[in-house]
């Protein structure tokens, strides 16, 4: 589950690393009185659960609270990647004197957490891991060691950060073990012309499997900051709404996410992600259609299925019964693999909808699906 900016802050602070003082509001008025209460100058940022918010415009500095009014007026209701802006965080400017990177994030493949930190924060850090990975140190984290203040003087001087942010690398490792994060991510950590570290941004994902013990985020749980994330959510689908124009459905969470990878690969955007699970009824399949045909940026659909539990041929009719009750308005190519496969493609053979294409691999059916979505 990924946080909100603010709510990340939230975290930050309870952990005694030092954020800005800053209000989170959902009008342009409220931004105003915000600014004044504040002290006038504010920087107003778009609160969505995505990145890339200050090359979209928004994130932008109001000299006064008459500025700020105008500038959460133009922010509120944007679009940036798919995600519309509900409400903006105004937050008091800092004189900056350096910024940096840093993150821990968990690595499934080595079994441990990763330290990921840079002398050179800011939006163009992505840029800097790609042109000169050099410049961004990463080390392992032993998960029952953690990161004590020594390992935080170490990540500190790999990176070439300046060695009072080590303490507030130690905080930020308790933010991960203690409020159950996979994700803990500061960009940029500042340093302040007055000697201060402060953390001017903040994402953090939670594990989904500890939702339990992170019941203070019920409420916010039930506040999607995509409309058809609530609609999938409703239809009880596990659905994530990215930004691109290939629309997926597959069964299986890692078989969806090779079919992005794939799909990726084949020079188109996955639009979403939505995993069936190891049901494909008719209502399934017609609820995820109608849920992915409801997207605008959606151009092609793909359905990737590997037959097991549920068999091909039982996948394939629930395709048709769904494409009775949904209108498919988009080309939609289906590859089928594994039990009652071959039954489950003459299934979909005889139906011969116009828009039905089908693909006997993965990479033949994502080149097709990429190819119909340009």
């Amino acid at each position: 589950m990924d946080l909100f900016e603010h709510q990340a802050r939230q975290l930050f602070e309870e952990h005694g690393i030092l954020v800005p003082r800053a209000e989170v509001v959902d009008t342009a008025e409220e931004a105003r009185v915000a600014a004044a209460r504040l002290g006038g100058r504010v920087v107003v940022k778009a609160q969505v659960k995505t990145g890339g918010r200050g090359k979209a415009g928004g994130v932008k500095l109001a000299a006064d609270p008459a500025a700020a009014h105008i500038t959460a007026r133009q922010i509120l209701g944007m679009d940036i990647k798919g995600h519309t802006v509900r409400s903006v965080m105004v937050a008091q400017p800092v004189d900056i004197e350096a910024e940096f990177y840093v993150s821990y994030v968990l690595d499934r493949a080595a079994g441990c957490f990763l330290a990921i930190a840079s002398a050179e924060g800011g939006m163009e850090i992505e840029e800097v891991a790609a042109e000169r990975p050099e410049a961004v140190a990463r080390l392992a984290i032993d998960p029952v060691e953690g990161v004590t203040p020594t390992r935080a003087a170490e990540i500190a001087a790999a990176a070439g950060l300046p060695a009072d942010a080590a303490d507030t690398l130690v905080k930020l490792w308790r933010v991960l073990i203690r409020e159950d994060a996979l994700l803990v991510e500061v960009n940029p950590l500042v340093r302040t012309t007055q000697g201060e570290i402060l953390a001017l941004d903040g994402k953090i994902t939670l594990d989904d499997n500890a939702r339990f013990r992170q019941e203070r985020w019920g409420a916010e749980r039930e506040t999607y900051d995509e409309e058809l994330e609530a609609t999938a959510a409703a239809k009880g689908l596990n659905y994530v709404k990215l930004d691109g124009d290939v629309g997926i459905i597959g069964n299986g969470a890692g078989l969806v996410m090779s079919t992005l990878d794939v799909v990726a690969g084949c020079g188109a955007r996955p639009a979403n992600f939505l995993d069936i699970g190891g049901g494909a009824s008719a209502q399934i399949m017609a609820d995820g259609l109608s849920v992915i045909l409801s997207d605008p940026s959606v151009t092609a659909v793909f359905v990737n299925v590997f037959g097991g539990i549920t068999a091909c041929d039982a996948v394939a009719d629930g395709i048709v019964q769904a494409l009775e009750s949904v209108r498919l308005t988009k080309p939609l190519v289906v590859r089928l693999d594994g039990n009652n496969a071959v039954r489950g493609r003459a299934i979909l053979d005889a139906r011969a909808h116009p828009l039905v294409q089908q693909a006997t691999t993965m990479d033949g059916a994502a080149r097709r699906a990429a190819e119909l979505a340009h």
